[in-house]
């Protein structure tokens, strides 16, 4: 993720904060290296995850033709054939979500604890830091690929259909599918939201801080606050821009600080745009509208339609406007 980058945050922890975040070489110290041996196997099922989205075409065609000739056994049988093995991706995808939620938790649990500053953590335990902003980015990732792909919403509508016709005319035992009626039932929740691994994450995050009454919500807010700050830094200022080694971490950067954002945002009692939150902003807006706008309207749109508090009252009509479409 390019050299080793200096990254100068805000003042929240009440001590001046220059530190380095290294995204690309940072390695585990013994005190992390368990838990990143556990999220490491986690990301590499993410990117695994990923190519099976990226390369998912759908069964259109065969659907089309079925639902055009109702009646023809051939032509429905081909079409179920087609969509079943879609639905097992879609299982694998559904399924990986969970097992997010509980490595987040772990994460979270590490990098929230009392035994240190929030900065201090993202300062000590960096490759632990740089695991927390490679979910954040295979989150927008995954969500952006799901949203520019109908067919997974059209496949999964045209098993759930037929399958309701097979349970009405004892066609097939629920055992006998891969996805029974009560999965099905789950899935749909999940694919029905336009970012369901965001939503997973932020659901997960709040799920976090009500486990852990215990702990002051503020090691978890500032925690995310601080990484959008170190992310801004770097993508705001070019003498940190220039050492990246490819230009393929500016989006990198960028997909991690609108993901704390928006968990920062169902976190904080008072969200991410109130003129107190420790996040800047107009400052975050800025740098998202200074790039290209094809490669950064998936993470406006985000800003826009995924967070809680954007339309309160309490945020101010400047930082709307910065995001009205």
């Amino acid at each position: 993720m390019g050299n080793l980058i200096k990254v100068l945050t805000r003042d929240i922890d009440n001590n001046a904060g220059n530190f380095f975040l290294d995204f690309e070489n940072a390695q585990p110290t013994e005190a992390e290296r368990q838990l990143w041996e556990q999220v490491n196997k986690v990301l590499d099922e993410a990117m695994s995850i990923l190519k099976d989205l990226q390369s998912y075409s759908g069964a259109g065609e065969a659907i089309r033709q079925a639902i055009q000739q109702p009646n023809d056994e051939r032509v429905q049988e081909k079409a179920w054939a087609a969509v079943v093995p879609l639905v097992g991706k879609l299982k694998k995808f559904y399924e990986f979500s969970i097992k997010l939620e509980g490595t987040l938790h772990g994460l979270l649990g590490f990098l929230t604890s009392s035994r240190c500053s929030p900065t201090q953590h993202l300062e000590q335990e960096q490759a632990l830091a740089r695991q927390f902003a490679e979910i954040l980015h295979f989150t927008l990732r995954f969500d952006e690929l799901k949203m520019t792909n109908p067919a997974i919403q059209n496949d999964f509508s045209y098993y759930r259909r037929t399958l309701s016709r097979m349970r009405i005319n004892n066609l097939a035992m629920e055992e006998e599918n891969e996805v029974n009626n009560e999965l099905a039932n789950r899935m749909s929740l999940f694919y029905a939201n336009a970012t369901p691994m965001l939503k997973t994450l932020s659901d997960a995050t709040t799920k976090f801080v009500s486990d852990n009454p215990d702990l002051p919500i503020e090691n978890t807010t500032d925690s995310l606050s601080t990484m959008a700050s170190v992310c801004k830094v770097m993508l705001e200022t070019p003498e940190y821009r220039t050492r990246f080694a490819s230009d393929d971490t500016v989006l990198f950067c960028l997909r991690v600080m609108v993901g704390v954002i928006i968990l920062y945002d169902y976190v904080h009692p008072a969200g991410a745009f109130v003129k107190s939150s420790k996040i800047d902003m107009k400052g975050c807006i800025k740098v998202l509208r200074d790039q290209p706008p094809n490669r950064v309207e998936g993470l406006l749109n985000a800003l826009r339609y995924t967070t809680k508090h954007l339309n309160d009252d309490t945020t101010s009509k400047q930082i709307k406007n910065m995001l009205q479409v």
